[in-house]
């Protein structure tokens, strides 16, 4: 089958260190491997890891002055407020949905590409893929993994909203399948759309078992750390933003920190709240104990889990938690008991003593207790680390892909414009 994948966000870079840009490396490569002929269309490529085994196309707007003026009077936005920041940014991604569609129909024709399935990942400002699967009649399976327009209006603020929710609810209904990674994402799409959710399919986020089960082993890590055979490493890989609970978890350390002189701490990654944390990290009585590394690329995450005794996945309270944590899945793909909060699809991830313990979202000392028993019971976490191990086995990313194409195989076609 021919796959086209359409990543149309310039914030998910294909070859970056994202989560996101993760996911779609990973979907691609695990489609490739099943033998299917994958191009993946994108917004940007950057850089940082390998490329996956498909045809790349990246399709960039470098400036677009007419464009952008015609978009602003179609906004009702006035030339003073066009170069403000936050305006600047929005209709520069309503001027590249306007041209990417007839861009990439270009792109294909001249490849003698002519796609089985359109893929795509939703993207805020973008209909495009809507009419690209028109004109080529086959069926768009648009992949969903946050409310974006929410989202962006709760944490960076959205001035074009009503635009912003009307080509949303246009790229949800212009879908012949909907795939969700959550029961939350769910549940918004029927809200906001009114798609039935016969027609949207919760799938969570797969993981490389093979790549995170047969990682080197633990010590080349633990040695460049200095870590001692009696060391318990507790490790954080994700994202320093703040609802990924960064600085949560290092009250939580400095409590166990000094009732457990063993405990070490290492936080893979960066993000906004880095600098504050390390700030923070200089002023603590424990500071030779916390490693924060920094970036990390992807292909070496694996090595990190293997070097941690136990991972912390210590996401903040926040109502409607929507997110399907890929970097849970991957700790338990790495043999690895979790400890996080009872919120959203995280509880369904973790059996709560088999594969991880749970604790009530925001509560410090729970959290403190948890990772204490396991530190103080050595066999309790080798025996959840097995447990996670195989519990993961059923989330890869070839599993992933059968079950994506199973729905598009029942989805309706769209007729050639």
């Amino acid at each position: 089958m021919r796959i086209l994948y359409l990543n149309f966000d310039r914030g998910i870079p294909v070859l970056g260190d994202k989560g996101a840009s993760v996911h779609v490396r990973e979907f691609a490569t695990a489609a490739a491997a099943l033998g299917h002929e994958v191009l993946l269309a994108c917004a940007r490529l950057g850089s940082g890891n390998a490329a996956p085994p498909v045809q790349l196309l990246e399709l960039t707007l470098e400036s677009a002055p007419g464009r952008t003026a015609a978009q602003a009077a179609a906004c009702g936005v006035e030339a003073r407020s066009q170069r403000l920041p936050p305006i600047e940014q929005e209709l520069s991604k309503l001027v590249y949905d306007e041209w990417v569609g007839s861009r990439l129909l270009h792109e294909l024709a001249a490849r003698g590409y002519r796609p089985d399935l359109i893929y795509e990942r939703h993207a805020l400002f973008c209909t495009a893929g809507v009419g690209v699967a028109a004109r080529l009649g086959c069926p768009r399976i648009l992949e969903v993994n946050a409310p974006l327009a929410e989202e962006q209006k709760r944490f960076r603020g959205l001035v074009l909203e009503s635009v912003a929710r009307r080509m949303e609810v246009e790229s949800f209904r212009g879908a012949a399948a909907i795939v969700a990674v959550s029961e939350q994402v769910r549940s918004y799409i029927h809200g906001a759309s009114g798609v039935g959710l016969q027609g949207i399919h919760v799938l969570a986020n797969g993981v490389d078992v093979e790549r995170f089960a047969c990682a080197s082993g633990r010590e080349p890590i633990r040695q460049r750390l200095a870590y001692g055979p009696g060391d318990a490493a507790i490790g954080f890989i994700g994202s320093f933003k703040p609802w990924h609970g960064t600085s949560f978890l290092l009250g939580v350390f400095e409590d166990l920190a000094a009732i457990r002189p063993a405990a070490r701490l290492f936080a893979v990654g960066d993000g906004p709240e880095r600098e504050r944390l390390r700030a923070r990290v200089g002023d603590s009585p424990f500071r030779d104990r916390v490693c924060l590394t920094g970036r990390v690329p992807h292909a070496e995450i694996p090595a990190w889990v293997a070097a941690a005794d136990i991972v912390a996945a210590p996401y903040e309270p926040i109502d409607n938690f929507y997110f399907s944590p890929l970097k849970v899945l991957e700790a338990l793909a790495g043999g690895k008991p979790v400890v996080a909060p009872r919120l959203g699809q995280i509880a369904e991830l973790i059996e709560h003593g088999r594969t991880g313990l749970l604790y009530p979202p925001g509560d410090a000392a729970a959290c403190r207790d948890a990772i204490v028993s396991l530190i103080d019971d050595p066999a309790a976490r080798m025996a959840m680390g097995a447990a996670a191990r195989c519990a993961a086995a059923g989330q890869s990313w070839e599993s992933l892909v059968r079950r994506v194409l199973a729905i598009a195989a029942a989805a309706p076609v769209r007729s050639a414009a």
